[in-house]
């Protein structure tokens, strides 16, 4: 006969709003012979029994030049979906690839990548030029994900009538502007927002790797400005915040890496200079090399980077001192 199983101690809960929220098997934290691994992701000191391991990396990729870029008649007898890649876009595509896979090889070692891909076709068109780059036992898989494609503009779009529609919100606003029978930027932010309570479902199943030495690099084939909500939401940045950011150029890509201290930063592989041409504030870059480098911080501190955002010259004192700094106030003018 053989004797009965020992369960295995619960994992804790754990939070998908954020990745600095890594969580651990119990056994790993005790493990005696201290292999036990803080981030498997950045180690090859994987423990066997780690509740979580996080992708080394993940990278936002908009499509190359399309014909829509070229010519915005085309948007008037083709539909939005449908749109192709003109040849220099397919250039740009294959040579992003290259980018990419020197980003992802550049620490050597075991890696791999997964894809997910917007499904119109010159996001689709692009991902078959960028996974060109990569031998195919580099490749985990690919997915095509609705929840990341392109901001709906409406149906056939008449040329003339979309310059002034665009025009409208500019003076009405980027973020909440919803375009005729299209969407607003705010409803491309709730499907964002679906798909990375998915994406956190995948990672926290071990559908993204099969291997526990192997770095993780999750490359997501998108649009511009589904890029940017996608970076907004992560990192969560205010609609003012969101407004602005520049647009990525066509095949250009933003790296989000994973720190040492279990947060996850466009200042690991990217530069301040960068940042700062894509729009970024000083408070946003500050918050981005808190990322890089520092251990994981609490809801409070982490809430409490954008705090100047929300108040104006918020009091620094405690209760007790400005009610002690009231009185004082009120003796003088008693005095008067």
């Amino acid at each position: 006969m053989h004797a009965p199983r020992t369960p295995a101690p619960a994992t804790h809960a754990m939070s998908h709003d954020t990745a600095s929220h890594v969580h651990h098997h119990p056994a790993a934290a005790e493990d005696p012979g201290g292999s036990e691994c803080r981030f498997c992701e950045m180690t090859r000191q994987h423990h066997p029994q780690c509740a979580r391991r996080l992708p080394k990396r993940i990278i936002l990729v908009r499509h190359g030049e399309s014909q829509g870029n070229l010519d915005m008649s085309a948007y008037t007898t083709t539909p939005d979906y449908r749109i192709p890649l003109t040849a220099l876009g397919v250039e740009q595509a294959r040579a992003a690839g290259h980018r990419i896979r020197d980003v992802v090889a550049a620490g050597g070692g075991n890696w791999k990548v997964y894809f997910y891909v917007s499904p119109y076709a010159r996001t689709r068109a692009t991902l078959r030029e960028v996974g060109r780059a990569f031998p195919r036992d580099r490749v985990i898989g690919a997915r095509e994900e609705c929840r990341v494609r392109e901001q709906d503009f409406g149906n056939f779009q008449v040329e003339e009538r979309m310059r002034a529609v665009k025009e409208t919100r500019q003076r009405f606003g980027r973020f909440f502007f919803r375009f005729p029978e299209g969407e607003s930027a705010a409803d491309v932010f709730d499907r964002v927002a679906s798909f990375l309570e998915s994406l956190w479902r995948d990672i926290d199943m071990g559908r993204l790797d099969q291997d526990p030495s192997c770095e993780t690099n999750l490359v997501i084939v998108s649009h511009g400005l589904t890029s940017r909500v996608f970076l907004m939401k992560w990192f969560k940045w205010t609609v003012a915040q969101f407004d602005r950011l520049n647009n990525f150029d066509n095949c250009e890509f933003r790296v989000m890496q994973l720190g040492p201290g279990g947060e996850y930063s466009l200042l690991v592989h990217h530069t301040k200079e960068e940042l700062q041409q894509w729009g970024m504030s000083p408070g946003m870059i500050a918050d981005q090399q808190w990322r890089a480098t520092a251990s994981r911080r609490n809801w409070a501190e982490e809430f409490s980077s954008f705090v100047d955002t929300f108040f104006q010259d918020p009091n620094d004192s405690s209760d007790e001192e400005q009610e002690a700094q009231d009185k004082e106030t009120n003796l003088l003018l008693d005095l008067e």
